[in-house]
């Protein structure tokens, strides 16, 4: 059995160590709030994230970064995307020894518009780190930390890495299928939570499951037409990090991008909203950045030119809805014209 060091103490990276250390993996859990990890080391429990659950004793919480990290072969990194860079710059100083990093975060980075494990390759190249590995699917924190049948995937360029990934997380309730799709699978897990976002903002306005339906398989046309052009297979949004994940995050309460988005449509401010959820809400930094994407690659993305209205210029939400629906008539398929 392995030790590893998770990287980042919110509610998916606490749930992510139950189903290591269910495994009979040694965790070591970083995070930066002193009085949480007392909490996790002493009482076995993590409230603000996960209230109710009892963590295995086989968790061991710091707050010293360098102690978490000390000779382990395998780094899982839970944070938000606004945080890697300063927290990639600190590791780097830290591990002396290459590692395998394993991140379990979605979203892109505006203005440089990078994938996180692009993020990574800049920040720690090889050989530090020898190989980077996505984990990424149709997962709520919540359901794992249940122990509830759960299906993910582990992605990576180097697929003896991805299945050494797999083997370190699979088991009866938590299932890892593989992928070599590093780019869409990445993209699929940033850009759902762009339609989650939406698909909260339209059943705030009163809308009903037409409004939901449309939203998400329009949605996933738009996601597989940036992906296309960024180079991922066509076949990974069909996928779990595709349709599973946009699923799970357009249709869930746990969900807090369609909560963002609920109260985004009820007549909140996003400066409101962010103050009420006090939790990070990827798909608002994601929205910006893919809109970026869309003007720099000319893909069409209509949903995500919508919400950017809405989020970063002022936008009225009724009349972003309206401009959607009374766009010039179009094909159905035009996004995949292979099957024309």
């Amino acid at each position: 059995m392995a030790t590893i060091a998770v990287v980042g103490a919110g509610s998916w990276g606490t749930a992510l160590s139950m189903v290591l250390a269910d495994n009979g993996h040694k965790v070591r859990i970083w995070g930066n709030r002193a009085e949480q990890i007392q909490e996790m080391n002493e009482a076995h429990t993590n409230n603000r994230y996960l209230p109710g659950v009892r963590l295995p004793e086989s968790i061991t919480g710091y707050t010293s970064l360098q102690q978490a990290l000390e000779g382990v072969q395998n780094i899982l990194l839970v944070v938000p995307t606004k945080a890697y860079r300063d927290i990639l710059r600190e590791m780097r100083e830290l591990v002396t020894h290459p590692v395998t990093l394993i991140h379990a975060s979605k979203g892109i980075e505006p203005d440089t518009l990078k994938r996180i494990s692009e993020m990574i390759e800049e920040e720690m190249p090889a050989p530090l780190v020898q190989d980077i590995v996505v984990l990424s699917g149709p997962s709520h924190a919540e359901e794992v930390a249940l122990r509830q049948p759960t299906t993910v995937t582990s992605a990576s360029k180097n697929m003896q890495a991805a299945e050494e990934v797999q083997d370190l997380f699979i088991n009866q309730y938590f299932r890892v299928y593989t992928n070599p799709d590093i780019i869409g699978v990445e993209l699929g897990g940033a850009l759902k939570n762009i339609i989650a976002l939406a698909a909260g903002m339209t059943a705030g306005l009163g809308f009903g499951d037409n409004a939901k339906a449309a939203l998400m398989t329009r949605g996933l046309a738009e996601i597989a037409r940036l992906g296309r052009k960024m180079g991922a297979h066509p076949l990974t949004f069909a996928g779990l990090t595709g349709m599973g994940d946009l699923i799970v995050t357009c249709t869930s309460v746990h969900s807090r991008n369609w909560r963002a988005g609920n109260m985004l449509g009820k007549g909140q401010s996003l400066d409101e909203v962010l103050s009420n959820m006090g939790m990070v809400v990827e798909g608002v930094r994601t929205t910006k950045a893919a809109h970026q994407l869309a003007q720099v690659l000319d893909v069409e993305m209509p949903i995500t030119a919508a919400l950017h209205g809405v989020l970063f210029d002022g936008a009225d939400v009724k009349e972003a809805v309206d401009s959607l629906m009374g766009r010039v008539r179009t094909h159905e398929v035009e996004a995949v014209p292979d099957l024309l």
